[in-house]
C-alpha cells in the first residue's frame, strides 16, 4: 500500500505494546508516525514507546470499537486498530467517521505518562 495523504502518514492507525508493558502509535504501514516508504524496514528502536496511567482494558476496547481491531496474546491485548478500510475517515469523506477517530484520540490524549 502506497501511503498517500497526511491522514495515513501521520495520524494515528492504531497502537501496539512491547514486552515492558509501554505503548507506541504506528501509522498506516504499521510504522513509526511520519515514516511513508513502505520499503523501507523499521527497526524496533525507531519506535517511541511510553507507560501511561489509566489505559485500561477498558479504553482499549473503546478505542477497539470494531470487530477484528483488536490484538490479543495469552488474553492480553497488544495490539488496537482505531479504524478498518471500512471505517478509514480519509477513504470514506464522512463526518461520523472523523469524529469517532478523533474522539479515540482525544482519549489517548487526557493519559498522562507514567
Amino acid at each position: 500500500m502506497a501511503l498517500n495523504n497526511f491522514f495515513k502518514i501521520n495520524l494515528p492507525y492504531g497502537i501496539m505494546k512491547n514486552d515492558n508493558n509501554e505503548w507506541t502509535c504506528f501509522n498506516r504501514e504499521y510504522k513509526p508516525l511520519s515514516y511513508k516508504d513502505s520499503l523501507t524496514g523499521v527497526d524496533p528502536k525507531d519506535f517511541i514507546y511510553c507507560k501511561y496511567k489509566g489505559l485500561t482494558e477498558s479504553i482499549l476496547r473503546k478505542l477497539g470499537d470494531t470487530p477484528g481491531s483488536i490484538q490479543s496474546v495469552d488474553d492480553k491485548i497488544v495490539k488496537v486498530f482505531f479504524y478498518s478500510d471500512a471505517t478509514n475517515p480519509s477513504n470514506i469523506s464522512k463526518k461520523e467517521l472523523y469524529n469517532s477517530y478523533f474522539e479515540k484520540i482525544k482519549l489517548l490524549s487526557e493519559l498522562k505518562v507514567q
